[in-house]
């Protein structure tokens, strides 16, 4: 019997039975559904939260004054000394693996134009901020040092602010009043979206860290002068993170007097390290669902050969005239063996568009009620892997029964009732 054949008395059996075929593959579908819908909505919110991440730049350093402690009592993140504007300028200056350096300073404000108000958050920066951060601006122009050294009164605005503010258009060289000050609009920052914790990028109003300290924040700190509340630095491309880092921690506990020995009360984060260890939980967690896959199909695969088991059992008769007639006990298996195959197949591809479209439904939920910013990303190495099992648990759980099917003596065969 050729492979056509075989393929036709298959769906034609598997119809006859329409229902308990499909209870038979009930499981095999529950389980490729259930990964395609776990690794799809995972891959998509892993590229999501890599992007964001990825956005603070694969260069970037970020540093903050770290835990005091006063006799015995610590203080929380950030009570320590805090770094200031010459430190920015010192270590621009002295450590030569960096390329530029902002300090930041971060806080609420209110925007005012004509009336209308938007909350919002203004950050003081450094003009090297956007190098660093890896921004651009989109419209208009960036703050000069001079600007900065003299607080002057102008601001960047992100798009959603100038959505919130000017619906009509016109804000460039416009006056927004921000803490009942008038800052001059000299430029729009290119849009960022969401990150990956569902913040607007865009609401945002960015500028100089000198106008943004003594005149919106009013951020001081008893004995230092020009206080930063962090110090953002961009690695030259090439060199290594991990040297870079211990240059500039060697270089700030000089700096801060801190002894050999002593913790530093500082600390500097590597954005990328955060990228890689996320990379690692989602190594771990696909593993995980690969063995819950697997172990649901070996469920669905012992429902199929029960099925398959049963079908010998009806079709015993069917069986004894075949051979009778002539057909060998391998077209036997073989028939019986394709069976199992088709189901399994079915089964899978059936699993394969519930997953897709399970995955797509959570997707738009989420969508509407605002809690998902990432888009599923169907995996089509993931999909054809998926077949490829479901098919290859048809023919190991179909082995058996197909084997039994085609031992049969012909004689006993056609006596069974």
């Amino acid at each position: 019997m050729n492979l056509a054949a075989a393929l036709a008395v298959a769906l034609t059996a598997l119809r006859v039975n329409a229902l308990r075929s499909f209870l038979a593959i009930l499981g095999v579908i529950i389980g490729v559904a259930a990964v395609i819908a776990t690794v799809s909505l995972a891959q998509g919110a892993a590229q999501a939260v890599e992007d964001s991440i990825a956005s603070l730049g694969a260069n970037s350093l970020n540093i903050r004054a770290g835990s005091d402690q006063r006799g015995g009592r610590r203080g929380g993140a950030g009570s320590a000394t805090p770094f200031s504007s010459d430190d920015v300028d010192a270590m621009r200056r002295d450590v030569p693996v960096i390329v530029a350096a902002s300090g930041t300073v971060q806080g609420n404000t209110r925007a005012v134009v004509d009336g209308v108000n938007w909350p919002t958050q203004i950050l003081g920066a450094h003009p090297d901020y956007i190098e660093v951060r890896d921004w651009e601006i989109a419209e208009g122009r960036l703050f000069t040092a001079s600007e900065n050294q003299r607080s002057a009164r102008v601001a960047i605005l992100g798009q959603t602010v100038i959505d919130e503010l000017f619906p009509t258009g016109g804000w460039l060289g416009a006056t927004v009043r921000l803490n009942n000050q008038p800052f001059e609009i000299i430029g729009r920052l290119a849009p960022r979206g969401q990150g990956s914790f569902g913040q607007d990028q865009d609401d945002i109003i960015l500028a100089p860290i000198s106008t943004v300290r003594d005149r919106v924040v009013g951020f001081e700190r008893p004995g230092v002068r020009d206080p930063v509340q962090t110090i953002w630095v961009e690695i030259a491309p090439g060199e290594d993170i991990d040297v870079a880092i211990a240059e500039i921690e060697d270089y700030l506990r000089v700096r801060r007097g801190i002894e050999p020995g002593a913790e530093d009360d500082f600390s500097v984060r590597n954005f990328a390290e955060f990228i890689r260890a996320f990379n690692e939980t989602e190594n771990v967690l696909g593993l995980l669902l690969a063995a819950a896959g697997i172990i649901t199909l070996l469920v669905g695969g012992i429902g199929i050969m029960n099925v398959m088991l049963v079908s010998v059992t009806e079709r015993t008769r069917e069986i004894g005239l075949r051979l009778a007639v002539g057909a060998r006990r391998a077209d036997i298996r073989n028939q019986f063996l394709i069976e199992s195959v088709v189901l399994c197949f079915l089964g899978g591809a059936i699993g394969l568009l519930v997953g897709v479209g399970a995955a797509l439904g959570l997707e738009n939920f989420g969508s509407v009620i605002g809690v998902s910013d990432f888009e599923v990303q169907v995996d089509l190495t993931i999909a054809g892997v998926a077949i490829i099992a479901s098919s290859a648990v048809g023919v190991v759980f179909g082995f058996y029964p197909a084997l039994r099917a085609s031992r049969l003596d012909p004689i006993e065969a056609l006596r069974h009732e």
